[in-house]
């Protein structure tokens, strides 16, 4: 019987309870702080919002595959804070990721949570690097899961020739995601040339190249 999406993040939040032990998020001090996502107030977080509904604790956002008609052939949904306002101080959100067939999520980090995924169909080669510079990978089938450690580098790409999904489950309610082409070529301001030049071994036209690629879109 084919997994369903709340079958699948059961299991991925399950496993994020057995892995973690704890969120990445500090404690909640209430049971429910709904997040006020129009508050000007700047704290660690967000400001707990005075009336709460039941849709501030819902979200049907992952239910559909996400369209990967894109340069990298991948989609990530996310369920977050910012999409869910009632995941604020619990700790917790998810996302759901499609892959065309040769679609890439490219290398990337969260710094502020530890990632789990599970392959809700197709198939995946996954992977992540260590501070040592040692390439952890895997190939991941449906119902299989996989643990991406906080703050490391890792990607996923389906080298199959159908479509991919997995949901993935993350200890904090907004782990952050930098992508390492887009951080590095893509900031504003820059990064200086020769800065990159020099740290990839390769000439300032170069950079300036692959910096036009990561160009923001006019």
């Amino acid at each position: 019987m084919a997994a369903t999406i709340p079958a699948a993040v059961a299991i991925a939040a399950v496993f994020m309870i057995l892995c973690g032990g704890a969120s990445a998020d500090p404690d909640a001090l209430q049971d429910i702080c709904v997040a006020d996502l129009n508050s000007t107030i700047k704290v660690n977080g967000f400001p707990c919002k005075a009336s709460v509904t039941p849709e501030d604790f819902f979200s049907d956002r992952l239910k559909l595959p996400g369209l990967t008609n894109n340069s990298f052939g991948s989609l990530v949904t996310a369920a977050n804070v910012e999409k869910v306002p009632g995941l604020n101080t619990l700790g917790v959100s998810v996302s759901r990721i499609d892959y065309a067939p040769g679609g890439l999520n490219p290398p990337h980090t969260h710094p502020r949570a530890t990632e789990i995924v599970f392959v809700l169909k197709g198939e995946l080669d996954v992977g992540f690097i260590t501070t040592a510079n040692v390439l952890i990978s895997k190939t991941i089938k449906k119902g299989e899961v996989f643990v991406f450690p906080k703050g490391l580098v890792h990607f996923q790409v389906n080298n199959g020739k159908s479509t991919a999904a997995v949901i993935a489950a993350f200890n904090s309610q907004l782990p952050g995601t930098q992508s390492i082409g887009t951080t590095l070529f893509g900031s504003t301001p820059t990064v200086p040339s020769e800065v990159l030049a020099k740290a990839f071994h390769i000439a300032t036209p170069e950079v300036e190249k692959i910096k036009s690629r990561f160009a923001p879109k006019k």
